[in-house]
Formats: structure tokens, C-alpha cells, sequence
């Protein structure tokens, strides 16, 4: 192994935060080694309890991070935090920056902040989210939580990542029985009704349960409904008990290898489509992809076939 990727190994393990965040930066950004830094990093993972946290802008879900870390670092675990950001069209760089809103923490060497960015990437998830919390696993932390970007219903993505998947709802926003229909309802280990001091918190938890009663998960388990106003930090501890509940659950039921496999089957299909689709982009330079792109456009050849051509070459090589 490379001297200075063993080096900057033996300094994340120990705690430095330096070392951790660089290591983030490196995976995060493709740069040199990345590939080898994530090698060696993965037979010191598997220990870490990963929690997704998705729902809508404006439901809550940085607060409810921020109340959740505080309350597991009262119970002496460490804490990674990644903080998934649309991109800034101008930098490319995080829009939001959530560790605006965990201030607190910063001071705490008990928790490490991380905001990433979407760089265009769909499903609520930044493309190297997954590699981040590798890094974030072998670096001993006992809990990393993922807080996706929040652009709709449609993040479904975190499903494949975290052991627990918590989807915030909050009332008057629309359409509730709407967005009880979206697939991101379907994803749902523990329902949280945030603000739930609002008019129509009732309703919801009407619709949920209703939702649920019409359709039986594939492991028996029946999502618990947790009502909390983050801002104030009610229903911050009934949470962590549905957690507990939730992996008790897993481990009882012997179903916490089989989900770890179904969500790695997903993710190799995710990082074989990364890797072919950076194969492909590697035998063309921006002009042959204009000069396609006008080719197609002039409908002088079709996309099918080219597309074929490429996937060809890209074998070959």
C-alpha cells in the first residue's frame, strides 16, 4: 500500500478530524488515490448504524439532525454528519450549507459535519454520499446520519444507504393525501410528523396509518408514527427509541444481513453504471460528443445504434 494513503489511514483512525475531512474532499472529488484510500478503508467499516434522514424543504429535517446528534452525544457516541445540498450553479459548491443551522457542534471533536453537494445528481443524494460514509464507518464513528437534499418526492436513493430510513412529514403543505401517493412514502423504517403543533398534524397521521393499512412490508414491520417540533426538541427521545425499536426488530427477525445484501446489490448496480459510464465518457472529448449530438440532431444517425458503438468500444478497451 501507497506510504503516505497508509499515513493519512492511521491518522483518520485515530480521530484526527484534519485527515477525516481530507479524505472526504478526496472521495468526494475523484482525486488521486481516491480509489485506493476506499480499498483500504472498507475493512475497518460495518461497525457504524447509518439513519437517512428525507422529506420536503421546510419539513425540518436539519433541526431534527441537529436535536437527534445532540441527544446521542449525551449518551457518549460519536456522531458524522453529512448534509446532502443542492449545487450552486455558479461554484458547483453546496447552495444551502447546512452546518449553518448545527453551529453548536463545532466545538464538539464528538461530531463531524459534512455538507456535500447534489452536483446534479437525482434522488436526493450526492453521487459520493455513499463513499463519504464509508470514510465517515472506518473512521470509528458509532453513528453517521445522512439529511438528503430535500427537492421533492421523489429520494428514494437513501433506501439503498441507511440501516434506518426516517421520512419527516410536516402538516399544511399541500396536498397531503398527494404525497401519502409518492413513492418516497413507501421507503418509510419510522414516520416523523414534525411541527407537529400545527393545525392538521391529526390529519396526517390519519392518512399515514390509513396508507398502511392497505399494504403489508416485506419484513412485517409496520412503520411507527413519531410526532416531534424539532425547534423545541419534543419527540426528540421518542425518536431514538423508534430507532432502537426499528434495529431490535432487524436483529430478531435475523433480517439485518439480508437487508445489508439487498441494499448492496443496489449499490453495485449503482457503481458498475458509475464506473462503464466513466469508461464511455473516457474514449470521447467534448468534440465528439458535440459532433454526436449534431449528427443526431440532423438525423443523420441514430442514437441507438450509437450509443451500441460506444458501449463496443468501451468493452474492447
Amino acid at each position: 500500500m501507497n506510504q503516505d494513503i497508509q499515513k493519512s489511514i492511521d491518522r483518520l483512525r485515530s480521530g484526527d478530524p484534519r485527515a477525516l475531512a481530507r479524505a472526504i474532499s478526496t472521495v468526494e472529488n475523484r482525486s488521486a488515490g481516491w480509489s485506493d484510500l476506499l480499498k483500504a478503508l472498507f475493512p475497518h467499516t460495518g461497525k457504524a448504524r447509518v439513519i437517512g434522514l428525507t422529506g420536503a424543504p421546510g419539513s425540518g429535517k436539519s433541526t431534527l439532525v441537529d436535536r437527534l446528534a445532540k441527544h446521542y452525544r449525551k449518551e457518549n457516541q460519536t456522531v458524522g454528519i453529512i448534509a446532502v445540498d443542492p449545487t450552486s450553479p455558479y461554484t458547483g459548491g453546496a447552495i444551502l450549507g447546512d452546518r449553518i443551522r448545527m453551529q453548536d457542534h463545532y466545538s464538539d471533536p464528538g461530531i463531524f459535519i459534512r455538507s456535500m453537494a447534489t452536483r446534479g445528481s437525482l434522488g436526493g443524494l450526492a453521487r459520493a454520499t455513499a463513499d463519504a460514509a464509508t470514510v465517515l464507518d472506518a473512521s470509528g464513528r458509532d453513528l453517521v446520519m445522512i439529511e438528503t437534499v430535500g427537492v421533492g418526492q421523489d429520494e428514494v436513493d437513501i433506501v439503498r444507504l441507511a440501516d434506518v430510513t426516517i421520512v419527516i412529514l410536516v402538516p399544511g403543505m399541500g396536498d397531503d393525501v398527494q404525497t401519502i401517493k409518492a413513492g418516497i412514502m413507501e421507503i418509510a423504517d419510522i414516520f416523523v410528523i414534525n411541527k407537529c403543533d400545527r393545525e392538521g398534524a391529526e390529519r396526517v397521521e390519519r392518512e399515514v396509518r390509513a396508507m398502511q393499512s392497505l399494504a403489508t412490508r416485506n419484513d412485517c414491520w409496520t412503520p411507527p408514527i413519531v410526532k416531534t417540533v424539532a425547534s423545541e426538541g419534543v419527540g426528540t427521545e421518542k425518536l431514538a427509541e423508534a430507532i432502537t425499536d426499528y434495529e431490535a426488530y432487524l436483529k430478531k427477525e435475523n433480517l439485518v444481513f439480508k437487508k445489508n445484501v439487498e441494499n448492496w446489490q443496489e449499490r453495485l448496480v449503482e457503481m458498475l453504471r458509475d464506473a462503464m459510464l466513466e469508461k464511455a465518457r473516457a474514449r470521447m472529448d467534448g468534440g465528439s460528443l458535440e459532433r454526436y449530438a449534431a449528427e443526431i440532431a440532423e438525423h443523420k444517425r441514430d442514437p441507438y445504434s450509437l450509443v451500441e458503438e460506444i458501449v463496443r468500444g468501451a468493452e474492447r478497451n
